[in-house]
């Protein structure tokens, strides 16, 4: 079939198999062309299909030499529909990785679930004995709780009262003003219990229990500040909360895994165009304004870039650098104030009418779409291509 990009709102439901494997190489090809990272050798990265935690397995695969094992949800094709773009991306990780001579594995199943925990610490045990990294980068607005089977969905509101801003519609160009109005209480304990740091702490605990964990083991999860422009819809807000408790964790699992030397962080990271970033109001209007300003600079990272900076602080240094809160920052480029001053000014003139002038709104929305396979240089979108792809090694 000719497969073409078709959306919903902030969501495209088809997805490019040739597209979504250039985009991995392209990936691939930068880290072989960087020095090699010194380490770690098991790697479990736990939503490992997209974003930073692909791009994370692909740091360590081709940059450390490592076995990973992935976790993703199953995203196939069914019916002549296109499969996910994770699911492209990692049958593409995969079929690089082995013929690169390099050990890995795709655990497919709902990451919060202990059925995918189990088939993942089986794996572990049965193909590598022990993991070294555990990379947690679930991106999810749902969570069914393992425990009680209570289904919770996280929500992208601000805390206290309503909340005025500009927005784009990065489709058409559009801005507007959107308001959005406060969480409830409950709605705040349930984006915490989805994007917080419950589950991650439910990782470590099994792995550690069951004995795969190495005892020196490091693990990771991912977070965002950004600037004064989203604090009131980001990092005031109810996913702020959840950001909270996950760096909470992060303190409460660095005190577990001392006694073997290990270490938990929380890694703060630069705003970029992913799925998830895409659903939250003002950001997108932010994001093309910052990447105008970096990209002039000459201080624009996507995912791939900002992994491989983080291996080298984690890896190529006596010494991991964090700041008070023992976080990892890699959002320091974007919170520079020449950068953050440029980005305002942008932010206080922008319309409809001068946007694709004052931002890289097309930058913003050219990146929107390679994240499913389209819009990506050398891949004829013309062509015919079979929707159903292999993942091999899925287990």
């Amino acid at each position: 079939m000719i497969i073409k990009p078709r959306t919903r709102g902030f969501i495209c439901t088809t997805a490019h198999p040739t597209g979504c494997a250039q985009q991995v190489q392209n990936q691939i090809n930068y880290v072989k062309n960087q020095p090699p990272v010194k380490g770690p050798r098991n790697v479990l990265v736990i939503g490992a299909s997209t974003g930073y935690g692909l791009s994370s397995r692909i740091v360590a695969a081709f940059g450390a030499g490592a076995n990973t094992i992935g976790v993703y949800r199953n995203g196939e094709s069914v019916k002549g529909r296109t499969a996910s773009a994770g699911w492209y991306n990692s049958a593409a990780f995969e079929k690089a990785a082995q013929e690169a001579g390099l050990h890995s594995i795709s655990v497919t199943g709902d990451a919060f679930s202990e059925e995918t925990k189990q088939k993942t610490i089986d794996t572990i045990r049965g193909e590598l004995g022990q993991v070294d990294l555990v990379i947690y980068s679930v991106a999810s607005a749902r969570r069914t709780d393992p425990q009680t089977g209570e289904a919770k969905n996280s929500v992208l509101k601000p805390i206290g009262k309503p909340y005025s801003n500009k927005t784009v519609n990065f489709h058409n160009g559009e801005v507007s003003e959107v308001t959005i109005e406060p969480a409830t209480e409950e709605e705040i304990a349930n984006t915490v219990a989805v994007m917080g740091g419950e589950d991650w702490q439910m990782w470590i605990n099994r792995l550690q229990e069951a004995g795969v964990l190495a005892p020196n083991a490091i693990t990771i999860a991912y977070s965002y500040i950004g600037s004064e422009i989203t604090q009131a819809i980001y990092r005031e807000g109810s996913i702020g909360r959840a950001k909270d408790h996950l760096e909470a964790t992060a303190r409460q699992l660095n005190e577990q895994l001392a006694a073997g030397g290990g270490r938990a962080y929380v890694t703060v990271s630069k705003a970029l165009v992913t799925q998830s970033s895409s659903a939250i109001p003002v950001v997108p209007l932010y994001v093309s304004a910052l990447y105008k300003v970096m990209k002039e600079k000459g201080l624009h990272e996507g995912t791939i870039e900002q992994m491989y900076r983080l291996f080298e602080l984690l890896f190529n240094q006596s010494e991991t650098p964090v700041d008070a809160e023992g976080r990892i920052r890699i959002d320091d480029w974007e919170l520079r104030a020449d950068v953050q001053e440029e980005v305002a000014k942008l932010w206080s003139e922008v319309t409809t009418d001068n946007i694709y002038e004052l931002t890289d709104l097309e930058g913003y929305r050219r990146e929107f779409f390679q994240l499913f396979g389209f819009e990506t240089e050398g891949v004829d979108y013309e062509a015919d291509v079979d929707p159903e792809v292999e993942v091999p090694g899925v287990r």
